[in-house]
């Protein structure tokens, strides 16, 4: 075994484990893998490095990666992270921190899970939340069998096609293998949920709930009024999708009457890192508690008095009931959730609030300047949006992109040949701004 040096086993061991398998050799695990699929010569494998060459080969591997300046969003945004964040999430005691299966002996772990679940309760407007989700795609497709399961005979869910296609798509790969029928509801020529289609198809009286966006996937603002009463008076549940950083200053689902709130956490300061970790987060009435999946921790008193954490009905859960379970999940993004506690921590009600508007402010900013120079304008003029817009151009978005890239800027997402969805937040200068609109300018 000397050329393991850092396996725990003896040859010993290797040899006691080899006999219960009824094995002679480690080389007879592999017999009935092909010869020609065997490896027949030494790994190819660089000579040994030192500490310090090892950090210079990886620093030089990671200078190859060009960062643009990102002007895209659709679900996820360019936010800036407070130093403190990474600092905390790098303790150890949080670091190495997993799923409390032994709950009364993880106090720390359950306390900011605790206080996890009461700020996005307060940024939802929702009164239980979970913790927590994979992202916000599975988080809608979760939201979307609770409302079936609490429908119990119906199976038929609606989803505007204004929420984000990426959630869509993730949604109709549940309902696929759950036997759940997903119905899309259709967007006008405004770029909003087609009410008038919405309420025919509620009309049917087989739906069991229905699934809109705050804001939706072009950045407006939809006037959801009614829209609960409607769904209720159809024996319907309501879920909305939202940008949890946005509800610190727009209208909550709690305060549109939904049932459900479900999105990506990402925008609380998470840095976009080629496609994740990302965070789901769900909240709901406490109605639909029993349905609701993942983690759920209470805070109780103990024998002696003092202030304790639980994990509260248990028996929804995967390590409880098993097949029966509400969800197959069972663990939690621990460091996630720890990541959006201690961002809203940090932010506050005030800091969230400044955050919103610098980036409602930076956006109509560069809309003014982009639209002056006639190579473009916005594509719902009378729409009320925060601090994402829809550009129709004149050149080709690809022409667009491509020449943004080719100076160090990430222009937006393509949604039409000549449909460009642009978000800003707080992070842009006006330097950078000003760098977009000479890119529209000179194409």
């Amino acid at each position: 075994m000397a050329y393991h040096h850092y396996f725990p086993h003896t040859d010993e061991d290797v040899a006691a484990m080899l006999d219960r398998c009824g094995m002679t050799s480690l080389d007879r695990l592999y017999d009935d893998i092909p010869e020609e699929l065997l490896l027949a010569r030494e790994y190819n494998l660089p000579a040994a490095k030192s500490e310090k060459e090892v950090r210079d080969f990886f620093a030089s591997l990671g200078a190859e990666n060009h960062t643009l300046t990102c002007f895209a969003g659709a679900g996820y945004y360019d936010h800036y992270t407070p130093a403190a964040i990474p600092s905390i999430l790098s303790r150890s005691e949080f670091l190495t921190a997993y799923t409390p299966y032994q709950p009364e002996i993880s106090q720390g772990t359950l306390q900011y899970i605790f206080e996890y679940q009461t700020m996005m309760a307060a940024l939802t407007g929702m009164e239980v939340s979970n913790a927590s989700m994979y992202d916000g795609a599975t988080a809608a497709a979760e939201a979307m069998l609770m409302m079936v399961a609490s429908s119990r005979k119906r199976n038929r869910v609606l989803v505007s096609a204004t929420v984000l296609p990426q959630v869509r798509a993730v949604m109709a790969t549940y309902a696929h293998y759950h036997g759940i029928v997903l119905d899309e509801v259709p967007a006008t020529e405004g770029g909003v949920t087609n009410r008038e289609a919405l309420s025919m198809m509620l009309a049917q009286g087989d739906v069991a709930g229905v699934l809109v966006a705050t804001p939706n996937r072009f950045g407006i603002l939809e006037d959801y009024t009614g829209l609960a009463d409607e769904a209720h008076s159809a024996k319907a549940l309501l879920a909305m999708y939202a940008n949890p950083s946005a509800l610190a200053v727009i209208k909550t689902p709690g305060e549109w009457d939904a049932d459900i709130a479900c999105g990506d956490a990402q925008p609380l300061g998470m840095p976009l890192n080629y496609g994740g970790p990302y965070l789901g987060f769900l909240c709901c009435k406490k109605a639909h508690i029993r349905k609701l999946p993942g983690r759920i921790v209470g805070a109780t008193v103990d024998g002696n008095g003092q202030r304790v954490f639980v994990l509260t009905l248990q028996a929804r859960e995967q390590h409880i009931r098993r097949e029966k379970a509400t969800s197959n999940i069972c663990s939690n993004q621990g460091l996630m959730a720890l990541f959006a506690t201690v961002y809203l921590s940090l932010m506050g009600p005030d800091g969230m609030r400044e955050v919103n508007e610098a980036g409602a402010a930076n956006a109509r900013w560069l809309l003014e300047r982009i639209e002056a120079t006639g190579k473009a304008r916005m594509a719902w003029p009378d729409a009320p949006w925060l601090n994402e817009f829809v550009l129709d151009t004149d050149a080709t978005v690809d022409d667009v992109i491509s020449g943004g890239i080719d100076r160090g800027v990430l222009p937006g997402v393509k949604i039409g040949d000549h449909r460009i969805l642009v978000a800003v937040t707080e992070m842009r200068t006006e330097t950078e701004m000003q760098s977009l609109v000479d890119i529209f300018a000179s194409i």
